[in-house]
């Protein structure tokens, strides 16, 4: 009996235990749930929805560059690439060999993606292969269960029609590079490109506008089960420039397989209808990235394709100078246009001889002849007679020695020397010898294409031109709904005079005249026939190495007799038409030799070009919405 009794007592004691204890869990429990769910229920409410919802930025697309008639010079086209998010894939590298059975991946590609997936927040896109075909995107999509943290994303890549024609003034975009990066999401993007050179790069934040965003629902593998909501970002602005695509063409055709640089300006409002440097490349290499093939030919060849020659190439003058020397000389009251010279083929300044370039001389010329026949020693008596200074001071006043700020990146200076130039720079005092070969653009006298279009511009106009390559919105105004330039308006733009007398800018008009329309000209085989087409021109020839009295004594080698880089650089510039200058060019042809035989013809072609399609008198685009909104990229999975 006692025994049964206390196996009885034994048997509640154990009920008691187990069922407290069950009380005491489930009272922990209830309180979890209860923390869970109501205290922390934001908190959960909030980890559930990123779990279910992909929130992605969108890149907006590119805004376009297009030229004054609306062509367009720089454009997007679609482009279907396969990225990986870090954070959605446990082992990256693994992922990346899968990838690589189903799409080629090189092992240069895993380095550089391994490289941006570590430089990058986990949950930001990394591009893995773009420019997919179509059996390459089927191939992921199929094998998208074994490829976590993979998708394909539908975007856009920049495209550039005229790729070699337009290379060194519409630039190219790329990749970000670590350096670059700001801080700002956009720029971490797997496809996102900026602009690294040319217009692309001088007005990227213009050109890039701003991201969009879209939220995803996804499943607990994240395959997106479909779009909730979708915001589009705002499109990059469209860029017009002044140039003319027509001539823009034909003046880089015109140059053939020569090396060299030209510029056309409106001389009355500076706009920049064509500016070339050749030879030249394919920006469309740069977009995806420029193979290291590729990159060594542009690097090795001696043509340098990747310099902007047209602002970045510094030359000396050459005789295209001598209208500069003639109106400081004119400008200082030291002489008249009726100053004469003789010209016996030399001029010597204590024991040594300064050649003319026909070495049995020019006889005796006035400045207007002394500009025709291209006369040396002319220029080496006013240069004598004016000093360096009063040249310099001149060169200035046409543009020449400064950078005139147009809207590309890598534009030089030039020099136009003085005494105190030298003294502070070189530690030497000026000789006198020095200043009667700056008389013929030679020594230490450097300038640029675009600066020598410049000067022609000036004496054409009487006005401190400048030239300018985009109309930008600020300068647009509203007509019914059209677009019209600042610098179409009624009046054009009002530049200051250059402070000289037209009787002084007529000399050297004449003098051009006579270069190209008057028979003994020096570039008078090269001119326009058609009379109302007919422009004015000067040519030039600048060394690259100089000629030792040895070399004279033996028979100085003619151009074509040397090495390629040894040759003298061709130079002309001009405006058209004579009696009502609208145009101005300035140009170079590495060494090319003599200007009036390999610069004027190609420059006498393309002013003609330019007049015949007159680009100043055609009207330009309209209005850019002709082209249409920009699409904006759709993205799948």
């Amino acid at each position: 009996m006692n025994r049964d009794q206390d196996r009885v007592k034994s048997f509640t004691r154990r009920a008691l235990l187990l069922g407290g204890a069950q009380v005491v869990l489930f009272s922990a429990l209830t309180g979890r749930m209860y923390y869970l769910q109501v205290v922390e229920s934001e908190k959960y409410k909030v980890l559930s929805e990123d779990n279910r919802i992909n929130l992605r930025l969108l890149p907006p697309p590119r805004g376009r560059i297009v030229d004054r008639y609306g062509v367009q010079l720089a454009t997007n086209k679609q482009n279907y690439r396969v990225i990986v998010i870090a954070e959605k894939t446990s082992n990256v590298e693994r992922t990346l060999e899968r990838v690589g059975a189903v799409v080629e991946l090189t092992d240069y590609e895993k380095r550089r993606i391994m490289r941006d997936v570590k430089r990058k927040r986990s949950f930001i896109p990394t591009m893995v292969r773009e420019n997919l075909t179509w059996e390459e995107v089927s191939r992921i999509e199929v094998n998208a269960p074994d490829l976590p943290g993979v998708s394909i994303e539908v975007g856009q890549s920049r495209h550039y029609p005229y790729a070699d024609q337009t290379a060194h003034l519409i630039g190219y975009v790329a990749a970000v590079s670590e350096k670059e990066l700001t801080g700002d999401p956009l720029l971490e993007l797997p496809d996102f490109r900026i602009g690294k050179n040319g217009i692309e790069k001088m007005h990227d934040l213009r050109l890039r506008g701003r991201a969009g965003r879209s939220e995803m629902e996804v499943n607990a593998f994240g395959r997106v089960i479909r779009e909730l909501d979708r915001r589009e970002g705002q499109p990059g602005e469209d860029i017009q420039l002044t140039v003319d695509m027509g001539l823009q063409s034909y003046a880089h055709q015109r140059f053939g397989e020569e090396s060299g640089a030209a510029v056309v300006m409106d001389v009355t409002n500076g706009e920049v209808l064509a500016l070339v440097s050749a030879p030249s490349f394919d920006p469309n290499l740069f977009t995806n990235g420029i193979s290291g093939e590729n990159w060594r030919g542009l690097l090795n060849n001696e043509k340098a394709p990747l310099s902007n020659k047209a602002l970045s190439g510094q030359y000396p003058p050459g005789s295209t100078f001598k209208m500069v020397v003639a109106l400081a000389a004119l400008d200082s009251g030291m002489v008249t246009s009726d100053h004469r010279v003789f010209c016996p083929g030399h001029r010597d300044l204590g024991n040594v001889r300064f050649h003319c370039w026909k070495k049995g001389g020019h006889g005796t010329v006035d400045m207007t002849q002394g500009l025709m026949h291209s006369c040396d020693v002319y220029f080496y008596d006013l240069a004598q007679k004016i000093g360096i200074d009063r040249i310099s001071e001149m060169g200035k006043r046409f543009g020449l020695g400064a950078q005139l700020g147009i809207e590309l990146p890598g534009e030089r200076p030039g020099l136009m020397p003085t005494r105190d130039w030298k003294r502070r720079v070189l530690g030497h005092g000026w000789s006198l010898g020095e200043t009667l070969v700056s008389g013929i653009g030679q020594g230490f006298i450097l300038t640029t294409p675009l600066q020598l279009a410049t000067m022609t511009a000036r004496i054409a106009s009487g006005k401190a031109v400048v030239p300018t390559l985009t109309r930008h919105a600020a300068e647009m105004a509203s007509n019914n709904g059209q677009l019209v330039s600042a610098a179409h308006a009624a009046d054009g733009p009002d530049f200051p005079s250059l402070g000289l007398p037209q009787s002084y800018l007529a000399v050297a008009r004449a003098g051009m005249n006579g270069v190209s329309n008057v028979p003994g000209g020096t570039a008078y085989n090269a001119r326009i026939k058609e009379k109302e087409y007919a422009l004015a021109g000067k040519t030039g020839s600048a060394q690259v190495k100089r000629i030792t009295m040895a070399e004279r004594s033996t028979g100085v080698l003619k151009n074509e007799q040397r090495p390629w880089k040894d040759r003298d650089h061709a130079l002309f510039v001009a405006y058209a038409p004579v009696d009502n200058p609208r145009y101005a060019i300035g140009m170079i042809v590495e060494h090319g030799g003599g200007g009036a035989a390999t610069a004027a013809p190609i420059a006498r072609d393309i002013m003609l070009e330019c007049q015949k399609r007159d680009p100043v008198n055609k009207a330009p685009s309209s209005s850019l919405a002709a082209l249409g909104p920009l699409p904006m990229p759709r993205e799948t999975r």
